[in-house]
């Protein structure tokens, strides 16, 4: 497989009772790129997202995380390869009754052995490069504004250096001017820290702001993916009727970033 492949799925399928939620998914993530899961409500996004980060197991099919078949793998080896992902919930999901400093340090106190003063230390070098300073450390959630609970929560995201981030409707009840700089936020952090970005949405002009490849969920299946030219331009059906629907206008954005 190809070192850039670094998430693939193959024929994957998810069933629950006689419910099938997923049918048949190919899906390729590369290295150090974004790519934006997109769909209507019921297209079996936050069931992809599950199956990706292992959390849930496919019905039948591989899912390989830098080429390792998590399918088949014992509750050990799945926690071994959950590492490599961090996850950045829809409201941050941070813990609101502990502080800034002990929520964003939770994932080392959990899978490391350092020391009180090491745990502080790497937090505000994530913080910092953020764009945050060590006056939120004692804040709590319920003191923070959206932005900067998003940016608290990928911190946390970010404690173990994982390769992959997963976020999930990042920009979900945000305002415009929000929506925009945690989209300067996605693309800021996979260009600093080098990772691949895996955005689970159902905003359009997000993910035509942000996304290397754009993939259309419907009704459980991939009906299209390419780049987000290649949806606003191509000839899936399924795709201009999203576009349209969503009220985006997808042409400026693609002009703003050069791809029109």
């Amino acid at each position: 497989m190809p070192t850039d492949d670094i998430v693939v799925l193959k024929d994957v399928r998810k069933r629950f009772g006689d419910h099938e939620v997923l049918r048949g998914i190919e899906m390729v993530c590369r290295r150090n790129e974004t790519t934006c899961v997109v769909g209507g409500s019921g297209a079996g996004k936050t069931t992809l997202l599950r199956l990706i980060v292992a959390l849930e197991r496919p019905t039948s099919g591989q899912i390989l995380i830098d080429g390792e078949d998590t399918v088949p793998m014992g509750e050990r080896e799945i926690n071994r390869v959950r590492q490599k992902f961090g996850m950045v919930y829809q409201y941050a999901a941070l813990l609101d009754s502990i502080n800034v400093l002990d929520n964003v340090a939770f994932p080392l106190v959990e899978h490391t052995r350092l020391r009180a003063h090491e745990r502080r230390e790497k937090v505000l070098e994530k913080l910092g490069a953020l764009g945050l300073d060590d006056s939120v450390l004692r804040k709590f959630p319920s003191e923070l504004s959206g932005g900067m609970r998003k940016r608290v929560g990928l911190a946390r995201a970010l404690m173990l250096d994982p390769p992959i981030i997963v976020y999930d409707e990042p920009t979900s009840g945000l305002d415009p001017l929000t929506t925009g700089a945690v989209d300067d936020l996605i693309e800021e952090t996979r260009q600093r820290f080098g990772v691949t970005s895996i955005v689970i949405t159902h905003d359009i002009a997000s993910c035509f702001r942000i996304a290397h490849q754009a993939i259309l969920l419907d009704r459980g299946v991939i009906a299209t993916h390419g780049t987000p030219a290649d949806l606003a331009h191509g000839d899936s059906e399924v795709a201009r009727e999203f576009i349209r629907r969503s009220g985006v206008d997808v042409e400026a954005i693609l002009r703003a970033r050069g791809h029109a």
